[in-house]
Order: C-alpha cells, then structure tokens, then sequence
C-alpha cells in the first residue's frame, strides 16, 4: 500500500508542477520544479522506491522516445543531419576518451578501461531531458533542433564505448574491428527493427480495418504499444532498443501521410498522447528528484570509505598523520573518522 501511496503523491506532485510553473513569474523549467517536489516526496516517506534498470526502460524510454521521433522536425532533421552526425558520434567518441582519462586521472586507482566505461555512461545527453529543458529556454531553433536529433541518435556510439571498455576490462585487449562490427550491429539492426515493427504492425492494422471496419479504442491502444514491441524486439536480438523507438517512431510520422486513419481517431489518439508524455515525462523527473537523498547519502558513504581507505593507505607506507590527514581533508567531509 506505502508503494501504491507514493506513486499517487508522485502523479499529485506532476499536477501541482503544472499549476507552479503558470504561477511563477520566473521562467524556471518545469523538470526542476518537478525534481524539488521529488524530493519533497522522499522526505515525507523517508525513504525511495526502488528502481530497476529494465523496468524503468521499458516502462518509461520507448513511448517518449517514440513520440520525440514521431513529432520531431523531418524538415529539420534531414538539414541539420551533418551536425547531429557529428555531435551524436564524434562528440560521444571524444567525451568517453578525454573524460575516461580525466577520471583516471583524479582516482589512479580505477583502471583505465573502468574509467572509460564510466565516461560511456554518461557521455549520451538523455532526449527527455534536452526536451523538457531546452524548450523552456531562449534557445534558437536550430539549435533545438540539433540537439534534440542529437540526443535522439547518441545511443549507439555511447552503447558501444561501454561494450569495447568491458571488453578490454575483462580480456585486456581492444579490436577495432569487433567495435565497427558491433557498432553497425547496434545501430543498423536497432534502426532496422524499429522500422520493421512499426510497419508491419499497421500493415496489420489497415487490412483488417478493410474488411471489419475501425475501433478508436483498438487503434489508439495498438499505437501506444507499437514502441514497446519494438523495443523489446531490438533488445531481444542484442540492438538498440532506444533506436528501435526513435526509428518506430520516425516510420510512424510517414505513415501517417498515407491517410489510412480517420481524423477522429487521429485526434483523440494525439490528445491521448499529449497525456502520456506529460505524465511520463513529470515522472522521471519526480523520480529523479525522489532518489537524490539516497544518492546523496551513498556519495557521502564512499567518500567516506574513500577517505578511510587514503589514511590507511598513508599509514602502510610510512606517511606521517598530519600528510595523511591533510590528503583526506581535501574531500572536504569533516566528519570522516580515523581508526588507529
């Protein structure tokens, strides 16, 4: 039941965002403001839901990622495509190099590949956000259009990176080869799936509203289970699932030109997306804002050991205390102990 009382305090919060964000003459984006009820949220019930990685994708990345392809500008996207090339393949390829050795740099501890595994995490700017953000701001057009193509297509560079660092972390070797393979593999087959499912899924749909005619429910429900067939499908066969919905999504928009569906169904089944992408999108970042405490906590705990670990460390070989303790100092947390 404290599960079920936290996802309806989360949908409330989603509502009382929308009702701040028109009262407050500022201008602050909404995922912000959506981010500080979360945590507002996580201080009432003392404590964080749970998140699963799977899950959390499955439930949340293909129906918004889907509905960014489906709506984005084709015009845009094909005028902009060198710079959203550049900027979804080169500029993750050099942020997961010169942050990898960054890292590895501050923590010469981690090993090198590890540290560039961590850079390929968080080298893909996330769609959602550069969407929720960017809007909200006095950002030029084109620019918008960059980044949004951008964070729609970074996925597969950044998947790759993360393979190739494990796989030199675990067999101490990198082959070029195996990364463009795996790299054609990921993107080319994801792509492909998206466009695959989608199209067959309303081949389906329009032979049989030939012969038996159209049900709205049927039709709005078939379309917003259409990202996650191919999602799951991508990732079933080891592709980008998150390409997989982006390209669902691009092949939907194109399809829709052919004038299969009726207008009626056409506009109920917008405003029911425009439901779904308000409600998913204050979600995320309510659950952003819901789980910063506990990450906090978590980042204060390793620093912590961190700075226990240093002291040690210092002591084995010979350093004096006042050295040792002036390096742990540097973390700036006061409160570490130092055990004799």
């Amino acid at each position: 039941m404290e599960s079920i009382g936290v996802i309806f305090a989360m949908l409330i919060a989603i509502v009382i965002s929308g009702v701040i964000v028109r009262i407050i003459p500022w201008g602050i984006p909404l995922p912000l403001i959506q981010i500080l009820l979360g945590i507002v949220i996580a201080g009432v019930f003392q404590e964080g839901m749970e998140l699963h990685p799977d899950v959390f994708f499955l439930l949340f990345l293909p129906p918004l990622l889907f509905l960014d392809g489906w709506r984005i500008s084709k015009e845009a996207l094909k005028r902009e495509r060198a710079s959203i090339f550049h900027l979804a393949f080169g500029l993750v390829i050099i942020t997961v190099f010169g942050l990898g050795f960054i890292i590895h740099w501050l923590i010469p501890a981690m090993p090198l590949p590890v540290a560039f595994a961590l850079a390929a995490i968080v080298s893909p700017t996330d769609p959602i956000a550069v969407a929720g953000i960017a809007r909200k701001l006095a950002v030029p057009e084109r620019i918008l259009s960059i980044l949004e193509g951008e964070a729609l297509f970074n996925d597969a560079s950044g998947l790759v990176a993360f393979r190739m660092a494990i796989l030199v972390m675990m067999t101490g070797h990198f082959s070029l080869s195996e990364a463009v393979i795996s790299f054609v593999w990921v993107a080319f087959a994801g792509f492909c799936t998206g466009i695959i499912i989608t199209w067959l899924l309303s081949f389906f749909r329009g032979q049989f509203t030939k012969k038996y005619g159209e049900d709205i429910g049927a039709e709005i429900l078939l379309n917003i289970l259409m990202p996650f067939a191919a999602y799951v499908a991508a990732e079933h066969i080891g592709a980008s699932g998150i390409l997989a919905a982006v390209a669902a999504g691009l092949t939907m928009s194109y399809l829709e030109l052919s004038g299969q569906v009726s207008p009626l169904t056409r506009m109920r089944r917008a405003t029911i997306w425009d439901t779904v992408q308000f409600t998913l999108n204050g979600m995320m970042f309510v659950l952003l804002g819901e789980q910063l405490p506990n990450i906090f906590k978590g980042a204060v705990q390793v620093v912590q050991q961190t700075g226990q670990t240093i002291y040690r460390l210092a002591r084995d070989q010979k350093i004096s205390d006042d050295v040792a303790r002036d390096m742990v100092k540097q973390l700036d947390f006061d409160e570490i102990r130092f055990t004799p």
